[in-house]
């Protein structure tokens, strides 16, 4: 029987078509997998479903049933839960409590075993915490504060949070994105589990092999329509690609022997304290030379944000140097530092990487506007300021409706395309790259690659901070484990294997 069937779902936005006449179901006892270009619709559709949106048109069967879901309070109590890939937890509370902030005042009413009022509620809570996590072997303290644990056991909050509610549909947006390989399998286990049951999973990921391993079916989103929905056993990654970006993939980048020469950027005993005021960068020290990229991989929150943040001078240093072409730039200002030939690539593009209510030509001028031929004296030159962002437009194939456009208004990958061609296109000879590929799809990640292994063979050092474990053997010469602030293992990526690296960013010394 299906869990879920959404017939004809139409959504419009301002001059955007989200989805056209969608026909999707999941059944029960199914794990289906959602895939589809940035942009393509997912997480409108899914945002539908969680009755965050309406639909322009269509309609919703639940257990064939017709319903209308006019909020996420609605889903909820049909049975339908979602795990956003930013988590909704309140971080100085503990997982009892913020399992208990979610429950509705309907439910304080009806005699649950769990919850009793003539007793302490939150004992309830966590003793049924306990049973879900023994139940699904989701290993949580019901006790710990939520900013204690990492971000593998913050998701398994928010599993149990959904199941604590009765959800017997689970959508998970990107759920593997902040993972360790060993985390995913304990995962992957849990969603056979529940699917055991009867109940039905929808997993929104980009990871084509992820996909192929853990899903039944799968459907594909093409610029809202739906290209395909397979069974997961008759396809391969790459007819998935081809569907989800309408062009052939390439999977396998061409990466060129280089010869190591000097050093660009050399740290010695660095460290560093992070937002909290604790010790996040434990006495590193590296190098990483011209023509050379140089990985580092590890668990989210284990020093590489702080690591990136004092290179490019956004955080102050404890102890330690840092010189970049023989400079040092120790707690130099982020002008100084970009003065010096560095460019940064950063973790939160929203946040750091743009301005989002400027527009696209803007955007891309940022980090040179006051310089010729951008700027006569005061004034900004707008004929020439156009042609250069045209130029980088086409270079770098971003896909905007003109040089005018707010670039909030773009795609997650087109953002970062923009933000790749303001920071690549003037040769730069060090580069700092955050996550460069974190939640794009398979075309804009093949892309942004390709664009890093072409800053490599013109020269430039890249320092690349990913979570991706198959981006880091990919694309590095050497790679550098962070475990705890501390560097764990180095490795060359051509003697490296995914095995022993996720063991080490697990903290197992190899």
């Amino acid at each position: 029987m299906n869990a879920v069937e959404m017939k004809g779902i139409t959504k419009r936005f301002p001059n955007v078509l989200a989805n056209d006449h969608v026909d999707f179901r999941v059944a029960s006892g199914e794990i289906h997998a959602l895939l589809g270009e940035n942009g393509a619709g997912k997480t409108t559709l899914m945002n539908i479903l969680f009755g965050l949106y309406k639909p322009d048109e269509g309609y919703i069967l639940l257990r064939g049933r017709k319903v209308t879901l006019r909020s996420p309070k609605d889903a909820i109590k049909l049975g339908i839960g979602m795990v956003h890939q930013h988590f909704k937890l309140v971080e100085t509370n503990t997982v009892a409590e913020n399992i208990a902030l979610c429950l509705q005042i309907d439910d304080l009413k009806r005699p649950l075993k769990f919850l009793r009022l003539l007793q302490n509620p939150l004992n309830d809570v966590e003793n049924h915490i306990q049973d879900l996590s023994n139940k699904y072997d989701l290993n949580v303290d019901p006790k710990a504060k939520i900013w204690q644990l990492s971000l593998g056991e913050q998701q398994r909050v928010e599993i149990i949070k959904t199941l604590f509610q009765g959800a017997n549909v689970l959508i998970l947006d990107e759920p593997t994105s902040v993972l360790t390989p060993g985390e995913v399998e304990e995962l992957f286990n849990t969603l056979r589990t529940i699917t055991d049951e009867g109940h039905a999973v929808v997993f929104i990921s980009h990871k084509l092999e992820e996909v192929l391993k853990i899903s039944d079916r799968v459907t594909v989103l093409r610029n809202g329509r739906v290209m395909a929905s397979l069974s997961t056993s008759e396809t391969d990654k790459e007819e998935l690609a081809r569907l989800m970006v309408g062009r052939e993939v390439l999977f396998r980048l061409e990466k060129k022997q280089r010869t190591r020469s000097e050093p660009v950027l050399e740290v010695k005993n660095l460290e560093a304290l992070s937002d909290k005021g604790r010790l996040a960068l434990k006495n590193l020290t590296f190098k990483v030379y011209s023509g050379e990229i140089l990985g580092i991989a590890g668990v989210s929150g284990n020093g590489q944000k702080e690591l990136a943040e004092v290179i490019t001078g956004l955080r102050n240093t404890e102890k330690g140097k840092i010189n970049i072409l023989g400079v040092d730039v120790t707690e130099s200002s982020p002008m100084t530092i970009l003065n010096q030939g560095t460019a940064h690539i950063p973790e939160e593009r929203i946040k750091m990487g743009i301005v989002p209510n400027m527009s696209v030509s803007e955007n891309l001028v940022l980090r040179r506007y006051n310089q010729h031929p951008f700027s006569k004296g005061f004034w900004l030159d707008a004929d020439i300021i156009n042609q250069y962002s045209e130029q980088l437009i086409n270079e770098y194939n971003i896909v905007t409706p003109s040089t005018k456009t707010p670039v909030k208004l773009l795609s997650g990958g087109n953002i970062q395309k923009l933000i790749l061609a303001r920071e690549t296109s003037w040769n730069p000879k060090l580069i700092i790259a955050s996550h460069p590929t974190y939640g794009l799809d398979v075309g804009a990640t093949e892309q942004i690659r390709q664009l890093l292994l072409e800053q490599r063979e013109k020269g430039a050092a890249i320092l690349l901070i990913s979570e991706d474990l198959n981006e880091i053997l990919s694309l590095s010469d050497r790679i550098i484990v962070m475990f705890n602030g501390e560097f764990f293992g180095e490795m060359l990526a051509e003697t490296a294997n995914i095995e022993k690296i996720g063991l080490m960013m697990a903290g197992v010394k190899t």
